[in-house]
């Protein structure tokens, strides 16, 4: 069973920076593409930012692009998304994600993490 825990969410005024990070117990991670998603109040999860297993491509939503940065260190087993440039309409649940399943990491992860607040104000 992989299991993702996220850590870093927190309240922070506009245009501020805050770092999340996943870790995950998967004894596989390295082959893993990892992910994190967003879901903000009366929306859909949306897809934010994605990492191949080997770290060598980058996948980013329109929104962020540009403001977050994603990367991984296989050997701790963590990734982090790395938010700058915060707006209050990042404000979400976000989610960190991973599968096994290569080519698939934005659109159907296998495996979710809790989620963790992160909320900006105006």
């Amino acid at each position: 069973q992989v299991q993702l825990v996220e850590s870093g969410g927190g309240l922070v005024q506009a245009g501020a920076s805050l770092r999340l990070s996943c870790a995950a117990s998967a004894r596989t991670f390295s082959r893993f593409e990892m992910g994190w998603f967003r879901q903000a109040p009366g929306k859909e999860r949306e897809f934010v930012a994605a990492v191949s297993w080997d770290g060598d491509r980058l996948y980013y939503s329109d929104s962020v692009k540009g403001r977050f940065t994603l990367f991984r260190e296989n050997v701790k087993k963590t990734v982090v998304l790395q938010m700058n440039s915060l707006k209050a309409e990042d404000t979400a649940v976000y989610y960190c994600a991973g599968t096994g399943r290569l080519g698939t990491i934005t659109r159907t992860p296998d495996y979710w993490g809790q989620g963790t607040q992160v909320t900006v104000s105006s």
